[in-house]
C-alpha cells in the first residue's frame, strides 16, 4: 500500500484542481433537480460493460428530454448508431426507469448514500453496486467506492487486494473497506480516491 500512498500523494500535486474541478460538478449536479439526477442515472446505466466516454458522448447528444421522452425504439437506434454494444438491453433499462424520474432526488436523499445504494440495485434494472455507487458520486455523494475494472487493476498490482474473478455482495464491501483505509491514509474521500486512481490507469479524470 505504501508504494500506492506515495503515487497518489505524488499526483496531487499534478492533478488536484482538476479533481477539485470534478468534484465541484458533482457539486452541482447535487444541487440540481430530479430530471438531471435521472439523466446520470441513464449515463450509469450505459456505462456498464461499455465505457464512460462513450456514456459521455450519448448523454450529450441525447440530453436530459431525450432519456425522458425518447419511444423505446428511438431510443434503441440512437444507441445503436453510437455503436452501443447492448442498445437494446440499455434502452430497456431506462425507459423502466422512467418511473422513477420524478421522485428518484426525494429517493435518495431521504434514504442516504448507503441505503439508496440498496434501493437501486435492488430496483434499477441494470444498475448493480458499482453503477449504483458511481451514479452516487456523480451526484454529488463521496462516501462509496466505485469498483470497475481499472480500479481493481490498480489495487491488485499494489498488492492491496487479489484481483476477483466475480464481485459478490460480500466481496464489493470488503473491497470498498480496503479502499476506504487507503482513503484515509491520503486525506481523500472515496469519491476522490476513484479520480486519482482512474488517472492512473487512463491518463483522464472523467466522471
Amino acid at each position: 500500500m505504501n508504494s500506492l500512498i506515495l503515487k497518489i500523494n505524488s499526483l496531487k500535486r499534478e492533478i488536484s484542481p482538476i479533481v477539485e474541478k470534478r468534484i465541484e460538478e458533482f457539486l452541482e449536479v447535487r444541487r440540481s433537480d430530479s430530471k438531471r439526477w435521472f439523466s446520470e442515472l441513464c449515463f450509469c446505466i450505459l456505462t456498464a460493460n461499455s465505457s464512460a466516454e462513450l456514456g459521455i458522448k450519448i448523454q450529450k447528444e441525447l440530453g436530459e428530454d431525450g432519456f425522458l421522452n425518447m419511444s423505446l425504439e428511438e431510443l434503441k437506434e440512437k444507441l445503436r448508431s453510437f455503436g452501443h454494444r447492448f442498445y437494446s438491453k440499455r434502452a430497456e433499462y431506462i425507459v423502466e426507469a422512467r418511473k422513477y424520474a420524478e421522485a428518484l432526488k426525494k429517493i435518495v436523499t431521504t434514504l442516504g448514500e448507503f441505503s439508496a445504494r440498496e434501493w437501486l440495485v435492488k430496483n434499477v434494472k441494470g444498475i448493480g453496486y458499482k453503477e449504483a455507487s458511481h451514479f452516487l458520486r456523480n451526484v454529488g455523494y463521496f462516501n462509496l467506492a466505485i469498483l470497475d475494472r481499472h480500479i481493481l487493476s490498480v489495487l491488485s498490482e499494489h498488492g492491496i487486494i487479489e484481483k476477483p474473478k466475480t464481485l459478490t455482495r460480500r466481496r464489493y464491501l470488503e473491497i470498498e473497506e480496503r479502499m476506504r483505509e487507503l482513503a484515509e491514509k491520503v486525506d481523500l474521500s472515496l469519491g476522490e480516491l476513484d479520480l486519482y486512481l482512474w488517472y492512473m490507469k487512463t491518463g483522464k479524470v472523467l466522471k
